[in-house]
């Protein structure tokens, strides 16, 4: 078995989602604290192996230009967390971050709120998976851990997948169907280890 280095990846949305908060009106033009890119820097500084932001299609915390400038400012791998839709697959090929994550995306939610439903999208996701790998952006797909959904991932074509947690995190309290959820990602950790 092939040993796993252990990587640090710093998510920097939050940040943003402080800043969104405190400044969303003047957003339009000026750059205001908190930064999320002096955050990268930060947290580059303190041994980050990598960056992840997650670009939503309402906006409400990172906006395009601080993508941007994580991109051209951190001298780190940036991971673009992203909805598999055609603008920001367009955002995404011009920008060539070094990873997508692709995510399901619904604007009432506080946080992503469940995997993406791969079975369902297998063709627009294959289309754009071969697109963004065709420009060298290696690209992963966030999923519920289900046997289905794992092995078309494979056959859309991503690099990785990464596994919702969110069932097991809600089922914590009560240990039986805390201990049934692990083993269902433990499973999907599993599977994934046979792409290799």
């Amino acid at each position: 078995m092939r040993k796993m280095k252990l990587r640090l990846g710093v998510n920097v949305d939050h940040v943003a989602t402080v800043r969104q908060a405190r400044y969303r009106e003047k957003m339009a033009s000026v750059i205001t604290e908190p930064d999320p890119v002096g955050f990268a820097l930060e947290a580059k500084k303190a041994g980050a192996h990598g960056i992840t932001a997650h670009l939503r299609e309402d906006r409400r915390h990172m906006q395009e230009e601080d993508i941007k400038r994580l991109k051209r400012e951190v001298a780190l791998p940036l991971n673009l967390e992203m909805a598999n839709t055609v603008e920001m697959v367009k955002f995404a090929l011009a920008l060539k971050p070094n990873a997508v994550c692709l995510v399901p995306e619904n604007r009432q939610e506080v946080t992503t709120e469940g995997g993406l439903d791969v079975v369902g999208h297998c063709i627009s996701l294959q289309k754009n998976v071969a697109r963004l790998r065709d420009v060298g952006v290696k690209v992963s797909l966030f999923i519920d851990p289900d046997l289905k959904q794992i092995e078309f991932a494979k056959k859309v074509g991503a690099d990785w997948i990464e596994l919702h947690t969110g069932k097991f995190a809600v089922v914590y309290q009560n240990k039986r169907r805390r201990t049934e959820e692990l083993k269902r990602l433990m499973k999907g950790r599993i599977l994934r280890m046979r792409w290799d």
